[in-house]
């Protein structure tokens, strides 16, 4: 038994990554992962999904954790273990709790980041916290969300840094070339986003090291969210 962490790169993967949980890396292709979930769920103790996202809330930079009470899709609301939840919140330093959108396509531009936190008042958005959210209520998993903000409500991402992503979640250099060879006037902005993203991926580095091999989750299974945890009753109880 393991726990499931979707996430959207390779590279959040291979920070991720531990005997006792299993990353799977979306790219992009949501299809893709949540037909894998599906498939390892029936073995799964929880499904957790963290990485990076962008965020909606003004106020939040790169860096910054925000671990979800529930994860918004379209008209779903999908509602978050509230003891896996809490956990996170006491461990991640500075995090702070709020509702996460997942969204099938990229938010990059600033207005519409704007729009959708006027919308829905969620805090940060991604592309695979529905998806988890959605296959650990069909399996009735305790579910959790954690992401640190790469990119500011305020900015926009360059067209470069939106090519920059394989179907795998590998980075796709040559997209990322072409693109600033069509539009150079990208690369002050491509660079501030990279630096940010680094910080970010910092952030996510020492909340791995912090969260432990398990990311703080479940240690039974069969549990629905909201259900005891009596695995980790101690550190409810500290």
């Amino acid at each position: 038994m393991t726990i499931l962490a979707a996430t959207g790169l390779q590279r959040e993967r291979r920070i991720l990554s531990s005997p006792d949980v299993l990353v799977l890396a979306g790219g992009g292709d949501q299809v893709r992962l949540e037909a894998e979930l599906e498939r390892l769920a029936g073995k799964a103790r929880g499904i957790i999904s963290i990485g990076i996202a962008g965020a909606l809330a003004p106020g939040l930079r790169p860096g910054n954790w925000v671990v979800a009470e529930a994860v918004l899709h379209g008209d779903a609301r999908f509602p978050a273990d509230a003891a896996w939840s809490r956990r996170l919140l006491a461990t991640l330093p500075g995090a702070v709790a709020g509702l996460q959108l997942g969204t099938d396509v990229m938010v990059a531009q600033a207005v519409d980041k704007a729009a959708l936190h006027r919308r829905t008042g969620a805090t940060a958005v991604d592309m695979e916290s529905h998806i988890a959210a959605r296959v650990a209520l069909r399996h009735a998993l305790p579910f959790a969300a954690a992401r640190v903000i790469s990119d500011a409500a305020q900015r926009s991402l360059p067209s470069a840094a939106q090519r920059g992503m394989r179907p795998d979640g590998g980075m796709d250099l040559p997209a990322v070339l072409r693109s600033l060879l069509m539009g150079p006037f990208q690369l002050p902005a491509l660079i501030r986003t990279g630096l940010e993203a680094e910080r970010a991926f910092r952030a996510l580095l020492r909340g791995h090291r912090l969260l432990g091999p398990r990311l703080l989750g479940p240690r039974f299974p069969g549990l629905g969210p909201g259900g005891p945890d009596l695995g980790q009753l101690p550190l409810d109880m500290a």
